[in-house]
């Protein structure tokens, strides 16, 4: 699985990336959120790699939900895809966006990989943990193992470039964050799961496929993402009274399952 994860998410990224240099054109969904060509390229070869390899496997993909095709997940496994995460980075021409892809099994997301095609990184799950990939020119040039740290006492967040809000930034005073960085898209769980922050509180409206992908590298790599009420997060929420299907509440992302405050 891990091989058809990679293979769809550098292809992705090579449209992606096609159409960053050679011009955005951007159209807007019913919810007012912005949408590309490279969104909906890079589904539709995400889509081709995981219906071909595990034909049997549901796979519920933003742009595809968008247009009302939304498959049954009543089994206990289903893919979640987000062709590309932060989509006004892509748009502002930053770096910070990403392909993802992510396996839930009973709720938990245990296989993803997130892949920053203008940045030539991608971070995915393995059979024992994490890692971090280097890439170039679409092809992995170099890999190496990622772990969450211990909490010191110095502690480091990592929050929204364009999504932070005030109770964001109450909560990190709460806990005694004495340094962050903005980020954009799911990068957010794989600084924390590379070890180079502690925790990644979200205070805002997110969707499962915006989430999934990087909740997974985080899990492997020793964290844990717990809602505000210090639940564990789950996956599949359809048919929730407060809001639509596979909406997230707010979250907080954790580099130590012992650090949950």
């Amino acid at each position: 699985m891990n091989q058809v994860f990679l293979d769809a998410a550098l292809e992705a990224g090579d449209a992606i990336m096609t159409v960053y240099e050679n011009g955005i054109e951007v159209s807007y969904k019913d919810d007012a959120s912005p949408v590309t060509v490279a969104d909906e390229k890079a589904e539709e070869i995400i889509l081709c790699h995981l219906n071909k390899a595990f034909p049997d496997i549901p796979v519920v993909a933003e742009e595809s939900v968008a247009a009302g095709r939304v498959p049954d997940i009543s089994g206990s496994s289903f893919f979640l895809v987000d062709p590309l995460d932060g989509t006004k980075e892509f748009i502002n021409k930053r770096e910070d966006f990403t392909v993802n892809i992510a396996l839930i099994e009973d709720g938990a997301p245990v296989a993803g990989i997130v892949y920053a095609p203008a940045k030539g990184v991608a971070y995915r799950t393995t059979q024992g943990g994490a890692e971090k990939l280097d890439v170039s020119d679409g092809k992995v040039a170099g890999s190496a193992a990622i772990a969450c740290r211990t909490k010191g006492k110095e502690l480091v967040a990592v929050a929204s470039r364009s999504h932070n809000s005030p109770e964001t930034e109450a909560f990190m005073q709460e806990i005694g964050v004495t340094d962050f960085t903005s980020v954009g898209s799911s990068l957010k769980f794989c600084i924390v799961a590379e070890g180079l922050a502690d925790v990644y509180p979200r205070f805002g409206r997110t969707m499962e496929w915006d989430t999934a992908a990087g909740d997974a590298v985080l899990r492997a790599a020793g964290g844990m993402t717990y809602r505000t009420d210090n639940a564990i997060f789950v996956y599949g929420k359809i048919n929730q009274d407060s809001d639509s299907d596979f909406a997230n509440p707010f979250f907080v992302g954790w580099g130590s399952k012992t650090d949950l405050n």
